[in-house]
């Protein structure tokens, strides 16, 4: 465009010369029609990217690997001149997300739109926006631009694989005496009750009291005495392996959209893995706690429900294998705080059998525990995955060995741990 522009200035002088030196009509009447090309030229592009409105509708800013984030805009025309030709450019960081447009022939007062369908194919929190209008004159002479700032963002969740044969050995815990702990869930475990509030549920009145004392009463509920699960997610930097080299040699992406499959590394398995198995004991009415030590110490303290899962998928979106600290230490570390009647979940590359250790000095205070190890060596690494695997095996404690390309679904199945 500045090339453009250059060249027909140099026209206009170049005829103004002619004219004043010649004095002839051609060179006048050339120079007045480069001029008002030059001069129509530049409002023309200018006022194409003036009053116009985008409207970004995102449903939902909360998607999932393997689920599609869909976004709508709008584009209205709020003054009575036509919009020749105005390029939406959007400059989102979420993979993928296609959402730049070209919208020709925009009468006046008239309004464009279109949607994008974008299938997630990477965790994270992402940023929406913001866009650049671009738009110029019918010669190509001049070109404007103009930034509508106002971005917002959309978090990714891991994905998540359903474990319906996964075992956590319950029966060898123990089961743990009644939790004096008051809660907001209906369990089997009621503890009283009292006066009817607004917002409690009718499934919560106790219509025996309610009937002798002439007022509604409900019932009080305590947690089940249950034994927690507590997640440790390996983040070390330094026991990670991946196989991302391999993506430069892929050639031309298919045609229809497919399924996304898992990140070859160690890292996305682990998220994976943790993801899936809070999701499979929330299901399951247990409480869930998870403790990774990531950009910093993340800790989330066992608890229930949809809201616990959600906390755990938030979580789980942006966290990095970028941690310090082996996992031993902070078995040892967390592990302090653990009372009985908790199990424990292992998920770690690591090959160095510390950590088993650890797990075993769990055990003793009655803290039962699970080891599920990525194999390293399918990723691309180096390490001596068996021997931690023996050393589970050795200790009694039930492990798992997850290969890269496997189905979690069949290798976290309680026909698959390796146990003697």
């Amino acid at each position: 465009m500045r090339r453009n522009w250059v060249i027909a200035a140099l026209l206009l002088l170049i005829a103004l010369v002619g004219a004043l030196a010649t004095g002839g009509r051609l060179f006048f009447n050339l120079a007045y029609l480069l001029g008002a090309v030059i001069v129509v030229s530049y409002l023309w592009s200018r006022s194409n990217v003036s009053h116009l409105q985008i409207v970004r509708q995102t449903p939902s800013h909360r998607s999932q690997v393997s689920e599609v984030a869909e976004e709508r805009f709008l584009v209205r025309n709020t003054s009575l001149l036509p919009k020749l030709w105005v390029e939406v450019r959007d400059d989102s960081e979420l993979p993928g997300h296609h959402a730049s447009w070209v919208v020709n022939s925009l009468a006046g007062h008239r309004t464009r739109g279109w949607a994008v369908r974008t299938m997630c194919r990477q965790r994270g929190r992402f940023r929406l926006g913001p866009i650049t209008l671009i738009s110029s004159d019918p010669f190509g002479l001049f070109e404007h631009r103009r930034g509508l700032g106002a971005t917002s963002s959309i978090v990714v969740y891991p994905l998540t694989v359903d474990l319906p044969h996964f075992y956590l050995p319950s029966g060898e815990l123990p089961g743990g005496g009644a939790m004096r702990r008051r809660t907001h869930y209906v369990t089997t475990n009621v503890s009283g009750v009292r006066d009817y509030f607004p917002g409690d549920g009718f499934n919560r009145i106790h219509w025996p009291s309610t009937a002798r004392h002439d007022r509604l009463i409900v019932k009080e509920f305590e947690l089940d005495p249950t034994a927690d699960v507590w997640l440790f997610l390996d983040m070390q930097s330094a026991v990670q392996a991946d196989r991302l080299w391999e993506e430069q040699q892929v050639g031309l992406p298919p045609l229809l959209p497919t399924r996304p499959t898992l990140t070859p590394s160690t890292e996305e398995y682990i998220v994976t893995i943790g993801a899936s198995l809070a999701k499979h004991f929330l299901g399951r009415n247990r409480a869930v706690g998870v403790v990774a030590y990531s950009q910093r110490r993340e800790v989330l303290a066992p608890d229930r429900g949809e809201r616990q899962l959600t906390k755990v998928m938030e979580m789980l979106a942006v966290i990095r294998a970028v941690g310090a600290m082996p996992i031993a230490q902070i078995i040892s570390a967390e592990g302090k705080s653990l009372g009985r009647n908790t199990s424990v979940v292992i998920v770690t590359p690591s090959d160095d059998t510390r950590w088993v250790d650890s797990l075993r000095d769990l055990r003793r205070r009655g803290i039962r525990g699970i080891g599920i190890v990525a194999d390293t060596n399918s990723f691309g690494g180096k390490a001596n995955t068996g021997a931690t695997i023996a050393a589970l095996q050795q200790n009694g404690i039930r492990s798992y060995r997850i290969h890269e390309g496997d189905d979690l679904s069949a290798a976290l199945s309680e026909a698959s741990p390796n146990l003697h």
